[in-house]
């Protein structure tokens, strides 16, 4: 009997000492500290800087746009169509991304109903915004307008309207075709302001 026992003890001491080394490599990979990755982002390679001019009879404004970026007419309006034929969209293709231009003729539309418009579309990114500024601008041309500029993760951070206060007011907003996120689409968004500023600052009125 004793060397039975002998024998049986013999079989079980090398997986006692396998179980105690697993359980201490266990106990070690639980309680060691782990750093995290930040998140990381594809290298973009922005394009240089050059702009041409969209200047299309009947048209009754003119601007600069990029050269990296494409003018297309826009018919509709959520399924609708538009007021007039003046409505445009500037597409960055690039980056996904678009500027839309709404045009409306002051007379037909009050101004102050307009301009409240401009800011209650603004305001309905407010659920997700920790903040919206806006700035009154006037370019080198005479041109006023509005500048809005929403902060978080939102589908436009960035829009404005342009206006002469009695014929014509002229309204934009920067989309992207992607998820809202505030830090992945920070550098393209900032390098497409650059190209939103230049459009304001290169517009005027035609008639």
């Amino acid at each position: 009997m004793r060397r039975k026992n002998r024998n049986l003890l013999n079989h079980i001491h090398p997986l006692t000492r396998v179980y105690g080394l697993l359980t201490i490599l266990i106990f070690t990979a639980c309680n060691s500290s782990f750093t995290p990755k930040p998140n990381g982002y594809f290298k973009i390679d922005f394009p240089e800087k050059a702009y041409k001019k969209f200047d299309t009879t009947g048209y009754p404004y003119a601007f600069e746009y990029p050269v990296y970026a494409n003018v297309v007419k826009d018919s509709t309006f959520f399924g609708d169509a538009t007021e007039n034929p003046w409505w445009i969209n500037i597409e960055f293709p690039q980056f996904n991304g678009r500027v839309y231009i709404s045009y409306k003729e002051i007379g037909p539309n009050r101004f102050d109903t307009l301009v409240k418009h401009a800011f209650v579309l603004t305001g309905k990114h407010s659920a997700k915004a920790y903040s919206i500024d806006d700035s009154l601008m006037i370019t080198p041309n005479g041109v006023h307008g509005m500048f809005f500029s929403v902060g978080g993760d939102v589908a436009t951070a960035n829009q404005f309207y342009l206006t002469d206060s009695t014929r014509h007011f002229l309204r934009g907003a920067m989309y992207f075709d992607a998820t809202p996120n505030a830090d992945s689409l920070g550098i393209v968004n900032a390098f497409i302001l650059q190209d939103v500023r230049h459009l304001i600052n290169s517009f005027r009125w035609k008639k």
